[in-house]
């Protein structure tokens, strides 16, 4: 369904879980700068579920503190009065036979409905059921689910059937928050828009990629959930690899989803199987000890939790795209708590030149640098002659191209904005099909089965480092060096 067509029907987005941290600082935040902008149906419902009982009034404020709060100076109290006439509090329980019955009378006469399941994993499969026992699995039903999806391929496949019991495939939409980023849609601009990088978008021209995902922050009070799943299952399995298929895709025929969601597919189906033999030399896991970040004492991971555990925080990750665009160039994937910055960035290195004129020691390769947080921004290194210098010779020095689009005061778009915009369009090009996610975990379900095999525990770290040694004698053994 096109979007210019949904605005003309009353739609409407059901919150499950609307109690939670990401309902209040996300979700709701998006649907006011949705609704503020005029991208909402003038008719449109948002229903807020939860299983707690309050009062309407009392979860309007809190709701209203969470939009303040996020919006900061771009917050409008007229605008917040038009989006709170939106809003409705429905106390149900989804995970109880017939728990979703007393959401019917909300949603009743809306067209598309959009059912945004912002809960645990463990709850997918019992909504879903709930959903389809209250008749709520129409036709004009959308399913929204975030990762991460199961905690291994066997749990992957059980919601993915689950939810194909209740609605088509056309009807799901698998969030990677990731994806709604304008950089890493800048990415396929950039890739597919321009004659310039095709050319060398490939192993003739590109020595090696990187992928980090640095966060200062530690677990924290989020330990039970961090400690089922750890830094591969948290993090590589959905938006590292999903950054991986985006640099590395074959072009689509088109934008549409299908196009789209089958060049990734075949990236994936492409990942070289790390096996027990291997994991050794082409990963690193790694888990924080005590350290300091941005000045304060911070406590280890041990600490956080009360116990000592096996989980990883910290991944790096060699892996090799067999197939003829990536034959033989190394994609370096590392994510991680508790490291010196907070930073999410690709980086394309291109190969040196086959020689140099201007003397030893002068030339840099040139890099391509797509960082999506904590700032957008894409630039291009190239060598440039200094202003000046010797007369008798040439001085070249590396220089940032930017292609950053982004303006001063500019409000930065919550990526959550433009997937919401596109499930309620019906538009699923951001969405990641179910063979992407299957194909994901299964690659990671290798590694993971490699690591128990050999037993070892995660190497520590001090929180404030850029991760155990083994890290930089992964990379370096290949003959290259982390972008820090």
């Amino acid at each position: 369904m096109a979007t210019n067509d949904m605005e003309t029907r009353r739609a409407a987005v059901v919150i499950l879980g609307a109690t939670g941290d990401l309902a209040l600082r996300m979700l709701l935040p998006s649907l006011y700068f949705l609704h503020c902008e005029g991208h909402l149906a003038p008719e449109s419902r948002i229903v807020c579920v939860a299983r707690s009982a309050q009062p309407g009034a009392t979860y309007q404020e809190r709701v209203k503190k969470a939009v303040q709060a996020r919006a900061g100076e771009h917050y409008d109290e007229g605008c917040y009065a038009g989006f709170a006439a939106r809003l409705s509090y429905v106390q149900a329980d989804a995970t109880k036979p017939g728990g979703l019955a007393p959401l019917c009378a909300a949603v009743e006469g809306c067209a598309p409905v959009l059912y945004y399941l912002s809960l645990s994993p463990t709850q997918f499969v019992a909504t879903f059921q709930a959903l389809k026992d209250a008749g709520l699995g129409t036709a004009d039903a959308r399913i929204a689910i975030e990762k991460p999806l199961g905690r291994d391929l066997a749990s992957c496949k059980i919601i993915n059937e689950a939810v194909a019991a209740v609605v088509r495939e056309e009807q799901v939409f698998r969030v990677d928050h990731y994806l709604g980023k304008d950089t890493v849609q800048n990415l396929i601009a950039l890739r597919f828009g321009n004659a310039l990088f095709e050319p060398l978008w490939n192993n003739r021209g590109i020595d090696h990629v990187q992928i980090t995902v640095a966060e200062t922050e530690g677990v924290g009070e989020r330990w039970p959930y961090y400690d089922e799943y750890g830094a591969l299952k948290d993090m590589v399995q959905n938006h590292v690899l999903q950054l991986l298929c985006l640099v590395a895709m074959e072009p689509p025929s088109d934008l549409d989803a299908a196009a789209v969601g089958a060049e990734k597919a075949k990236v994936l189906r492409a990942l070289r199987p790390i096996t027990q033999a291997e994991a050794g030399r082409v990963t690193v896991r790694g888990q924080y000890t005590g350290g300091v970040v941005g000045g304060a004492a911070v406590p280890s991971y041990v600490e956080e939790r009360g116990a000592p555990t096996g989980t990883e925080t910290f991944v790096a990750v060699r892996a090799d795209i067999d197939n003829w665009r990536w034959s033989g160039v190394p994609f370096f994937l590392r994510t991680a708590k508790r490291m010196p910055t907070r930073r999410t960035e690709i980086a394309i290195q291109f190969k040196q030149v086959p020689h140099s004129i201007f003397g030893p020691n002068q030339l840099l390769p040139n890099r391509l640098l797509i960082r999506l947080q904590p700032e957008e921004d894409i630039s291009l290194t190239l060598m440039n002659k200094t202003q000046g210098g010797k007369l008798d010779g040439m001085t070249l020095r590396a220089m940032p191209l930017s292609l950053s689009l982004a303006e001063p005061n500019m409000r930065r778009r919550i990526a959550y904005e433009r997937l919401f915009h596109d499930a309620l369009g019906g538009n699923r090009t951001l969405s990641v099909g179910r063979e992407e996610a299957e194909r994901a975990w299964a690659w990671v379900d290798r590694i993971s089965a490699a690591w128990r095999e050999a037993g070892e525990p995660p190497k520590p770290y001090a929180a404030g480092s850029w991760g155990p040694a083994g890290a930089f004698a992964l990379i370096e053994r290949f003959g290259r060096a982390w972008n820090d």
